[in-house]
């Protein structure tokens, strides 16, 4: 959601500003521009894809050894060409900014009375303005953008440049995403962004900064200073991202390669657990004692990582007998709880910045809660560092804007959760860490059989993308899939799809069913098989359709209106995880044949780092 970037250098930096902005593109946005002091403040803005701000770019001729850049997803104000980023003030002040002011209002009309005209809707605007207020009184950029961020509410990462100062850059960050990226050795260059994967063809070295941050960049000298003004200095580490999941290879689209590429993802994540055993030491320092004295899990994670944690609840519940309470993020932070100090706080996020899950935890903190685990697939962003415990997916980077690996990566870290915890309480004999370990060393090759059956899928999905509206059905441990599925759906190819248990379908959902909607039945053969085939006839008496993923196992043929893809054989409690591969492939493939952008789907952002 929203991009920067940024650089300082002896050199024309327009070039890296627009790579950085295309490799910014799967974040999600609808504008694009860059900004360069060079005699001024030279601008470029566009409506649409980076390559239309990049003919622009060609057209006008844009270079500079300072600039800024960014993506923008419309939040205050239109998509049109004076909303876009980078916004100016008086020509003197340039200004990107990720996030939302929330007292935006507030100060524009402090700002107006000051004699300040506005000339867009944005809440950034406002910042531009603010920092030249205190630029001009104070003649420093660096003291302009700390003032300034002192003076806004809500969440930001700003990037801050004046025609004066052609040797400065300002960055500052609260809630969003921020990081600087250290020039090589020998060079006399600097760059920001939001994500390394901007400026990776650049440099490797990364300094992450913390909340309430504000920088000062030179060609040669970074300096920072805390919330509280104090000079800090933050760690300078190399990122170990490469440029390898930016290849499509053989795949025709990002989220198609990301599917393909959870067998590898699973073994990766799972690696520790395999060589190691289940041990508390997965989790980091400490966790040994946490566990051992936990009473609960409150689990707080947003769409997809919610799902997810809907499946580790009976994972947990089950194999180590301790209650979980699964939250979405943005609901838990606004209503009154009831703390309990020997609760663990887990969260859970692939970027690890999404806001209304930080926001959540800040508030189990605030009440007491000490004891937090971070489950992430990006290593030093924001959520991890603020918790006590953290196990990282491994499943690399994801840049369809549809989650896919990160998804089954995070259950099956949960599921090691389950065990060690299950473990830590004494609850887990030999004869059953075994029996899922084993379990555990199967799974990639139980995905790659489910992944084998796309061919089968796609001609499904043939028959899906002609349709409005679809029902997902599942029960108990497959349930969260079925919702999975139905999100999957409508994401990427703007179906209409619900999900909801089997057995609710007639407590309402089946007045829906006719001969026009499409019933996706998740139905592996498990405790549960014999209620959904129940419930599978309901769909039929009303004329419904079904589509069926089961597996190997289950015992039932298809026949007039009942199709069926088998799965491999039913790989007991983590059957969830095989049968999500399916669902996943079932909504590209729809999304190819309705022609959609299947890795950039209209409205959504990757990073969602606003409310």
């Amino acid at each position: 959601m929203c991009g920067i970037v940024g650089a300082i250098a002896n050199r024309n930096i327009v070039p890296i500003l627009t790579e950085g902005l295309k490799r910014l593109e799967y974040r999600g946005y609808d504008s694009a521009g860059v900004a360069v002091v060079n005699n001024g403040i030279k601008r470029v803005r566009r409506v649409g894809r980076v390559a239309e701000m990049e003919a622009g770019i060609a057209e006008e001729g844009l270079n500079g050894v300072l600039g800024i850049g960014h993506t923008r997803w419309a939040t205050h104000g239109g998509v049109t060409e004076p909303n876009a980023h980078p916004h100016v003030s008086k020509e003197e002040i340039a200004v990107v900014h990720n996030g939302i002011i929330e007292n935006h209002e507030e100060q524009r009309e402090r700002l107006k009375r000051l004699g300040y005209i506005f000339e867009s809707q944005t809440d950034t605007e406002v910042i531009a303005h603010l920092v030249h207020h205190y630029f001009r009184e104070y003649q420093n950029l660096f003291t302009a953008t700390q003032l300034a961020a002192r003076d806004l509410h809500g969440a930001y990462a700003i990037a801050v440049m004046a025609v004066s100062k052609p040797d400065v850059m300002c960055c500052a960050r609260m809630g969003c995403p921020l990081l600087i990226g250290v020039g090589a050795a020998g060079k006399s260059e600097n760059f920001i962004a939001s994500d390394m994967s901007a400026i990776l063809p650049e440099t490797r070295q990364v300094m992450y900064l913390d909340e309430g941050d504000v920088a000062e960049l030179t060609r040669d000298k970074i300096s920072v200073v805390d919330r509280k003004g104090k000079p800090v200095t933050r760690e300078v580490k190399t990122s170990d991202l490469t440029d390898d999941a930016r290849e499509l290879g053989p795949y025709q689209h990002y989220m198609q390669k990301e599917i393909h590429e959870q067998p590898r993802a699973l073994a990766d994540t799972m690696e520790g657990v395999l060589t190691e055993g289940v041990t508390p030491a997965l989790f980091g320092e400490g966790a040994a004692e946490i566990f051992r004295d936990a009473e609960a899990l409150l689990i707080l994670a947003s769409g997809t990582s919610y799902y997810s944690a809907l499946v580790a609840k009976q994972w947990i519940e089950t194999i180590a007998r301790i209650p979980v309470t699964v939250e979405l993020g943005h609901e838990y932070r606004y209503r009154d709880s009831i703390p309990n100090p020997k609760q663990i706080i887990v969260t859970i996020s692939q970027s690890g910045e999404t806001l209304d899950t930080m926001e959540a935890l800040k508030r189990a903190k605030e009440l007491g809660h000490a004891n937090t685990l971070s489950i992430c697939n990006v290593r030093e962003s924001a959520i991890p560092r603020a918790s006590k415990m953290v196990c990282y997916t491994r499943a690399g980077p994801e840049i369809g804007v549809a989650s896919t690996k990160a998804m089954t990566t995070q259950m099956v870290v949960q599921f090691t959760l389950a065990l060690t915890l299950a473990k830590a309480k004494g609850r887990l004999s030999k004869d059953d860490e075994a029996m899922y370990i084993e379990q555990l060393r199967y799974l990639p090759g139980g995905v790659q059989q489910a992944l084998n059956l796309e061919p089968q899928i796609k001609a499904w999905a043939d028959r899906f993308a002609e349709k409005q509206h679809a029902l997902f059905l599942g029960r108990g441990i497959h349930y969260p899939i079925a919702l999975e599925g139905a999100l999957k759906l409508k994401e990427i190819s703007y179906i209409h799809a619900e999900a909801y248990p089997a057995g609710e379908l007639k407590h309402g959902p089946l007045a829906l069913v006719d001969s026009r909607m499409p019933v996706v039945v998740i139905a592996p053969n498990d405790s549960l098989l014999e209620k959904v085939k129940s419930n599978m006839q309901e769909v039929r008496a009303r004329g419904g359709e079904l589509f069926v993923f089961t597996d190997l196992d289950s015992h039932f043929a298809e026949s007039e209106g009942v199709h069926i893809i088998r799965a491999p054989r039913h790989c007991g409690m983590l059957s969830p995880i095989v049968h999500t591969i399916p669902v996943q492939l079932l909504a590209y493939h729809a999304a190819l044949v309705k022609g959609t952008d299947v890795d950039k789907p209209r409205n959504l952002a990757k990073s969602v780092t606003v409310e």
